[in-house]
C-alpha cells in the first residue's frame, strides 16, 4: 500500500512539474493565443457559413482568418494614424497660440462661457487668480499628446515584435477555427458528467459566450460607428477617436456613449452652435443609446446572457488583470466559471434543474 502512494505521489509530483513547465512555456504567448482564441469565438459562424459552401475547414478557416487580418489590421492603423496625426496638430496649434499671446482670444471665439466661468470662480475662490489658466491648458495638452506620441513611437518601435504577435493570433485563430471542434469534444469527454448533462452544460456555456460576447462586439461596433458618423456631421474633431471611445464604452454595462456625446453637446450649444448642440444630443440620446434596446434583442433572442453586475465587474478586473484584452477576456472566464459552478451542482443535485447564475 505504501508502494502505491508513492508511486501516486510521485506521479502527481510529475505531473505538477510539467504543468508548471508548460505554464512558464506558454505564458509569454499568452496574449496572441487569447486573441487568437476569442476572434475565433466571434467569427465562428462566418466561419461555418464558409465552411458550409467550401466544404474544407481548412480552406475555409484561412479565408475567414485573411477577412479578420482585413478588417482588423486596416481600421487599427488608420485610427492610430489619425490618433497621432490629431495629437500632433493640436498640440502644435494649441502651442502656437499660447506663445503668441492668442490662446485666450481663442478660447473666448470657440468657446465663450470659459471667461464666465473662469470669473465665477476668481469671484467665488480668489486665490485661483494666481492660476495661469492659459498655461494650465497648455501644459495638460502638452502631456496628454506627449503620452499618446509615446504609445505610437513604442508600437513603431516594436513594430517586429507588434507584427510577429498578430501572425501568432492570426495562426492560433486558423487552428481554433479548424480543429475548434476536436477541441470540444475532447473537453466534452473529460467532463464528468453523463452526456445529457454534458450537452445542457456545454448549451448553456455556448449561450453565454453568444449572448455576451457576440452582443458585445455587434454592439460596439454598431454604436461606435454611429458615434463617429454623427460627430464628423456635426463638425466635431477627431470623429474617427471619439467614435473609438464610444465604442469601447459601449462594452461597459452601466457606462455608455452617453459619456461622450453628452458633454460634445452641451459644449457645442455653449460655444454658440445650438442647433448642432441639440441634434448631437437628440440623435445619440435617441439613436445611438436606443439602438441597443431593439438590436439586441432582435440578434440575440433566446440567447442567454450575463447579469450586468456580473458583467461590470468581470470587465473592469479583466481589464485590471490583462489590460485592454480583458474587455472580451473577463467576461469569457466568467461565462466559463459559471460553467464549472453547473458542473458541481449537476454534480452535487444530479435530480434538480440547474440554477440561473447569468439572470
Amino acid at each position: 500500500m505504501k508502494r502505491e502512494y508513492f508511486l501516486i505521489s510521485l506521479f502527481l509530483l510529475i505531473v505538477a512539474i510539467f504543468f508548471y513547465l508548460f505554464y512558464k512555456m506558454m505564458a509569454p504567448l499568452f496574449i496572441p493565443i487569447a486573441w487568437g482564441a476569442i476572434l475565433a469565438i466571434v467569427f465562428y459562424p462566418l466561419y461555418k457559413r464558409v465552411n458550409r459552401k467550401v466544404k474544407s475547414p481548412g480552406w475555409a478557416a484561412l479565408l475567414i482568418c485573411i477577412f479578420v487580418f482585413f478588417v482588423i489590421i486596416g481600421p487599427a492603423l488608420y485610427i492610430l494614424a489619425n490618433l497621432v496625426g490629431e495629437a500632433s496638430d493640436a498640440f502644435n496649434r494649441v502651442n502656437t497660440l499660447y506663445e503668441s499671446g492668442e490662446l485666450s482670444n481663442y478660447l473666448a471665439r470657440v468657446a465663450p462661457f470659459f471667461d464666465k466661468i473662469r470669473l465665477k470662480l476668481y469671484a467665488a475662490y480668489p486665490d485661483l487668480a494666481k492660476i495661469n489658466f492659459e498655461s494650465t491648458i497648455k501644459d495638460i495638452i502638452t502631456t496628454v499628446t506627449t503620452v499618446i506620441g509615446a504609445k505610437a513611437t513604442t508600437v513603431v518601435a516594436n513594430i517586429t515584435k507588434t507584427i510577429f504577435q498578430f501572425f501568432l493570433t492570426i495562426f492560433a485563430m486558423y487552428y481554433f477555427f479548424r480543429d475548434g471542434n476536436k477541441v470540444v469534444s475532447f473537453l466534452k469527454r473529460m467532463t464528468p458528467l453523463s452526456s445529457d448533462q454534458v450537452g445542457v452544460t456545454y448549451s448553456y456555456l455556448k449561450e453565454v459566450v453568444e449572448g455576451t460576447m457576440y452582443g458585445g462586439v455587434v454592439m460596439a461596433i454598431i454604436q461606435g460607428s454611429l458615434g463617429g458618423i454623427l460627430f464628423a456631421i456635426m463638425g466635431i474633431s477627431s470623429p474617427v477617436f471619439w467614435g473609438a471611445v464610444m465604442g469601447f464604452l459601449s462594452f461597459l454595462p452601466i457606462l455608455g456613449p452617453f459619456l461622450i456625446y453628452i458633454p460634445a453637446g452641451l459644449i457645442l450649444i455653449l460655444a454658440g452652435s445650438p442647433v448642432k448642440g441639440i441634434l448631437t444630443l437628440f440623435i445619440g440620446t435617441v439613436v445611438i443609446s436606443q439602438v441597443d434596446n431593439f438590436v439586441r434583442p432582435l440578434l440575440f433572442r433566446g440567447k442567454t446572457q450575463m447579469h450586468t453586475f456580473l458583467m461590470f465587474f468581470s470587465i473592469m478586473g479583466g481589464m485590471a488583470m490583462f489590460g485592454l484584452i480583458g474587455i472580451v477576456l473577463g467576461p469569457l472566464i466568467t461565462a466559463i466559471f459559471l460553467t464549472i459552478l453547473k458542473i458541481f451542482e449537476f454534480k452535487i443535485h444530479p435530480e434538480s434543474g440547474p440554477i440561473d447564475y447569468t439572470t
